[in-house]
């Protein structure tokens, strides 16, 4: 039971992250319920965008949609948000997760709802922010969580449950302060065996941390120079997430196809957000195996010779 528990989680989290992250501009939908913000006076919402001091509590309604022809039963509940390790996307915690932020401070009308087929339900919450809260962004999502388990394809024994999820934004007044981070840049460099009988390959992996309490979207360059200062390699990188959630941390990566077989250098990742500029920096030596392996060759011939010398130099 505990394992299958913990694989139902997994599949979870993941259902979550796909779902909350493919979301479009007006709702959160996976073709069968969708999942939004209540028509305002000003008209349709994308998101919910809340502003709110430590202390209060504000409210607000969320509409779920069942466009099947059957109903659908839901659990409804706030999530904390987060950035994914596969590619920084937008995602949000499970309902067996610590909640923290937005997905302890939400509290729905009714935790449960059947929304009869091809209609929709709106349900009205609070958000309670808390005194000692800390000021700037608590992204989350209002999740409605479909109840039935359906069984994972082939033969692993997993139940799946389905979510959609509507995004929270929400801004505790305060001082923000922009922070970011460059870490952890290093380099993978293969080549072939023989220099200019295949093409050699890099890849640089690095960590993009948020070290501050606003949303970033950051824009990260990319530049690899060699031996006295050439320009090896200049580019701005597309593989970034636009939304860099405070506190949390991506590991990216970033191939330089055709790098140079001989070169000695350094590679530059230099990130910008808002008022804020980071940057870091790890060397590279590329070299050949079969090019190393003569001068290894050389360097111990000629420290043979050099021995070999010295002891018929010596007097008797």
């Amino acid at each position: 039971m505990r394992k299958f528990s913990a694989l139902l989680l997994a599949a979870l989290s993941a259902l979550l992250a796909a779902v909350v992250n493919a979301t479009p501009a007006q709702a959160a939908d996976n073709g069968s319920w969708s999942v939004f913000p209540a028509a305002s006076q000003l008209g349709g919402r994308p998101y919910f965008y809340l502003s709110a001091d430590p202390g209060t509590t504000i409210t607000d309604k969320v509409t779920v949609t069942n466009k099947t022809a059957q109903p659908l039963s839901f659990r409804l509940y706030g999530a904390d948000a987060y950035n994914t390790e596969r590619d920084g996307g937008f995602a949000v915690r499970s309902l067996k997760e610590k909640q923290t932020g937005v997905g302890a401070w939400v509290r729905p009308g009714q935790s449960r709802v059947t929304v009869p087929p091809r209609s929709a339900l709106t349900v009205p919450f609070t958000l309670t922010v808390p005194e000692g809260a800390m000021p700037g962004d608590h992204p989350g999502a209002l999740v409605a969580l479909d109840e039935r388990v359906a069984k994972a394809k082939g033969d692993v024994a997993v139940g799946v449950q389905w979510a959609v999820g509507a995004r929270v934004y929400l801004r505790v007044t305060g001082p923000t302060v922009s922070g970011l981070a460059v870490e952890h840049v290093s380099l993978d460099h293969s080549q072939p065996l023989i220099p200019g009988t295949g093409k050699s390959s890099t890849l640089i992996t690095y960590t993009l941390r948020n070290t501050g309490n606003v949303t970033l979207d950051p824009k990260v360059h990319l530049k690899a120079e060699g031996v006295f200062g050439r320009t090896l390699l200049a580019r701005d990188l597309e593989k970034v997430p636009s939304e860099l959630l405070p506190g949390q941390q991506v590991k990216l990566t970033e191939p330089w196809s055709d790098a140079p077989q001989l070169e000695w250098g350094d590679i530059t990742l230099t990130a910008r957000a808002l008022d804020v500029k980071e940057s870091a920096s790890a060397s590279f030596f590329s070299l050949p195996w079969l090019a190393a392996l003569l001068l290894a060759f050389c360097v111990a011939g000629a420290v043979g010779v050099f021995r070999v010398r010295r002891g018929r130099a010596r007097p008797s």
